[in-house]
């Protein structure tokens, strides 16, 4: 009894604690006996009423999964939000993993393979069902749903995102596969074949069960489970490891101890405990060394528990327990091993921090020289890729560009790629590795690449390389590389003066100091015109043979070419400086740029220098271009297909642009059209009856089909967010029902109706003694609703 409920007089509120295995469920036993007391006038089960504030909404990501914000574990960053620290998923998610090509398989009691939710994601390849020796890992389904614990574990790891049905996996677009091992007697063979199956394939095992938490129990893998382990750790995953996740265990309010389960103390696993959405122990919390990681879980009564896919295409706000706990984690180490693998199309970047050996002044290199990066990659087709390394300058170098005659499948193994496009800058600093796999239409782009590492090794020196240089040398050098400003205007009313043409080419040079003064000659410099030189140097030249670059002020000199910035008047023979931002050009004009300077994207319709590239098109960091995006893309980042606005007629799905399809249609990935659905499916992912999302006018959903009217012990339910009813199934006594599953309005043979009940005849005619007592001594038979009740199972005992 927690106590009276505010100011509301004969008003409390009860709190029962049963709980079973490693989930706290509630029980409708207590509730029947306390209807029956007849102090109880009124009863009410209290269920969590979803309540908005009429505010602007701030979630940084938006998912049309109607459950996703019921999700506060991932919503900690909220103001008003009671979870103390962030998991951290979104931010993966915004960089782009989401669990793709990462298996993950849940080895427990089967998953509901047909599920909406998992369906998209669900892989059979992954999935066993042990228990049956089949391939089908289907839950076995009774009355009381005791095998639901499998399908809610796989929701929360690969739910699909964006499907308008319950929630959002943590990895949604990771493949996940179940192993049904649970429903059966469970022996050291069942273990090891469960443990075992598809170690090369399965990259991540998650499990939430172990031995009894009674607090007494001492249990662990037996020697071929063990075995198993240890096979899957050692070649598991192509020769990585398989990883076996592991929930700590429920047995807190026993007092028991994980390190006494053999499964959460190896070393084999990655065991994982919980924590309450306050940041508390839960009470069910075991506490032992071997833990490796927590995440958020159910906790006291006032305290949210976890959402997620429930049996019958059913979502729950009831997951609870450290078997909460481990699938988040699985779901959590698929976005960290998707991060390992090169994404296709987009871009892997990683960095490097260096002090270039500041701590060892015999290998500093404080000024660059060759700089030498070793890679080590897997890749199926290593002609597919392009490489990139940017230096702490900005200064980008490509390393490596698509080769369309190399399909070798070996990637490379410690290959050193070098450049010298750094040379003279700062060595120390932050590099940028870039990778990029664009895949060849003869290659399957299911297939990812994985960077395995990378490292640089600088060469270069630790004293400036141009300090050394003679005064001559120096100037010379500052010349080449000064970037003179146009000629000033000159006085007005003051006439130009006339260049003097020599008679030859020749010209008095100083003396030589120590010398006596003696008259010597030399060729004046190659670019000098026909009117001679006041010395051999391009910047001493009367006139030019090609172009005259700079004034005065910045020491004009004769160049056989215009540098960057500048273009060439032929007709004045002059060097004339290009539109701000251009490094190319052939006039003056915005609209005559051939390139860009660093920081600008050339736009080539119109021939200018942007900062940012218009809508349409995107800007391509390497080449320094605005691109047009994908004819379907209004706008796009980094690549023509990496859509972020669509066209009108096409919608946004996972970064691409798809065709909006008529209703009752679906669109056809692979024909690149809208197919038909189904005549049942209003909406649809697929041809069959079997892959609606909602169902035509007049239907409801049911067994993963969409039927005319529910079958016989169903009835039909509305579903917030759903077009269309849902067929739920009556308590395991009523042949059918209306409107609630506990209102039978026919019983199943050897049942009586009792009301909107129904009750076996077994206990209509075998009255326990005590509980007819109780029912006469509160004179339960007088209350008319008791009348019936007692006349069928107190007078045949008196």
């Amino acid at each position: 009894n927690l106590g009276q409920i505010g100011n509301l007089d004969d008003y409390y509120h009860f709190y029962h604690s049963k709980t079973f295995k490693r989930s706290t469920l509630s029980s409708r036993g207590p509730h029947t006996f306390l209807r029956m007391d007849p102090q109880v006038k009124w009863l009410q089960q209290q269920e969590v009423k979803r309540r908005v504030k009429r505010q602007a909404r701030s979630d940084s990501l938006y998912f049309n999964d109607p459950i996703w914000s019921n999700m506060w574990y991932m919503h900690c960053t909220d103001k008003n939000s009671r979870c103390r620290s962030e998991m951290n998923v979104q931010a993966a998610w915004k960089r782009g993993y989401t669990g793709k090509n990462v298996v993950v398989t849940i080895l427990d009691d089967g998953i509901e393979r047909n599920h909406p939710d998992l369906a998209p994601n669900y892989d059979s390849y992954a999935s066993y069902d042990v228990n049956g020796n089949d391939y089908d890992p289907s839950p076995r389904y009774d009355a009381s749903n005791e095998n639901k614990h499998g399908t809610r574990c796989a929701g929360e790891v690969a739910a699909s995102a964006n499907n308008s049905y319950c929630i959002v996996g943590i990895a949604y677009n990771a493949k996940i596969g179940g192993i049904r091992m649970l429903d059966g007697d469970v022996t050291d063979v069942v273990e090891a074949k469960s443990l075992g199956i598809r170690p090369n394939y399965i990259d991540i095992y998650s499990a939430s069960w172990g031995p009894d938490d009674d607090g007494k129990t001492v249990d662990g893998p037996g020697r071929l489970a063990k075995q198993a382990f240890e096979y899957g750790i050692k070649k598991g995953r192509q020769g990585l490891g398989s990883i076996f996740v592991w929930a700590s265990g429920n047995g807190g309010r026993e007092g028991d101890h994980c390190s006494c389960d053999g499964y959460t103390n190896s070393i084999y696993t990655i065991s994982v405990s919980s924590t309450t959405e306050n940041g508390h122990k839960p009470w069910y919390l075991e506490e032992c060394a071997s833990t490796l990681a927590t995440t958020y879980s159910s906790g006291a009564f006032y305290e949210r528990k976890i959402v997620t896919t429930d049996l019958r295409q059913r979502c729950t706000d009831g997951h609870t327990g450290t078997s909460v706990s481990a699938p988040m984690v699985a779901g959590i180490i698929a976005l960290a091993l998707e991060a390992k693998s090169i994404p296709i199309v987009q871009v892997l970047r990683t960095t490097a921090l260096t002090n270039a050996c500041a701590d060892h002044s015999d290998q500093r290199v404080v000024y660059l020289e060759h700089v030498v990066v070793r890679i080590s990659i897997s890749h199926p087709r290593r002609g597919d890729l392009q490489i990139h390394l940017i230096s702490p300058s900005g200064t980008k170098s490509q390393l490596l560009a698509k080769r369309l005659l190399d399909f070798s499948n070996e990637g490379f193994t410690n290959w050193e790629f070098m450049t010298v496009h750094c040379w003279g800058e700062k060595a120390e600093g932050e590099w940028t590795l870039e990778v990029q796999d664009i895949p060849s239409q003869v290659r399957n782009p299911e297939k990812q690449g994985k960077l395995k590492e990378w490292s640089l090794i600088l060469y270069g020196t630790a004293e400036h390389p141009y300090r050394t240089f003679s005064s001559h040398q120096s100037r010379s050098r500052m010349l080449e590389l000064s970037v003179p400003e146009q000629e000033p205007p000159k006085a007005a009313g003051q006439p130009p003066q006339a260049e003097t043409p020599e008679d030859e080419e020749e010209y008095t040079a100083p003396s030589i100091q120590g010398s006596p003064n003696t008259l010597q000659t030399s060729v004046c410099h190659p670019e000098c015109g026909d009117k001679g030189c006041d010395g051999p140097n391009a910047d001493q030249c009367l006139n030019c043979v090609h172009f005259s670059l700079g004034n005065s002020k910045t020491n004009r000199k004769c160049v056989s070419e215009c540098p960057l910035g500048y273009f060439g008047d032929a007709a004045a023979r002059r060097c004339r400086r290009c539109h701000k931002g251009c490094e190319t050009c052939t006039g003056r004009s915005p609209a005559q740029c051939l390139s860009c300077r660093r920081g600008f994207y050339h736009h080539q319709e119109t021939n200018t220098c942007v900062t940012l590239c218009p809508a349409g098109l995107y800007a391509d960091e390497s080449q320094r271009l605005c691109l047009r995006c994908h004819p379907s893309c209004q706008k796009c980042v980094d690549e023509p297909e990496k859509c972020t606005v669509c066209k009108e007629g096409f919608s946004l799905a996972r970064g691409s642009c798809i065709p909006d399809c008529e209703p009752g249609t679906y669109f056809d990935s692979e024909l690149v059209k809208c197919g038909e659905c189904h005549h049942t499916c209003r909406t649809c992912v697929g041809p069959s009856r079997e892959e609606c999302i909602h169902c035509a006018k007049s239907f409801h959903f049911q067994d993963w089909k969409c039927v005319p009217a529910c079958g016989e012990g169903f009835y039909p339910e509305e579903m917030p967010g759903l077009p269309h009813k849902v067929c739920r199934r009556c308590e395991e006594n009523c042949l059918s029902c209306e409107g609630s599953s506990r209102n039978c309005s026919r019983c199943k043979a050897g049942f009586t109706q009792l009301g909107t009940s129904c009750i076996t005849n077994h206990t209509c005619s075998n009255a326990d003694e005590t509980f007819c007592e109780m029912v006469k001594s509160n004179r339960l038979c007088e209350r008319k609703l008791f009348i019936q009740f007692c006349c069928r199972t107190c007078l045949l005992a008196g």
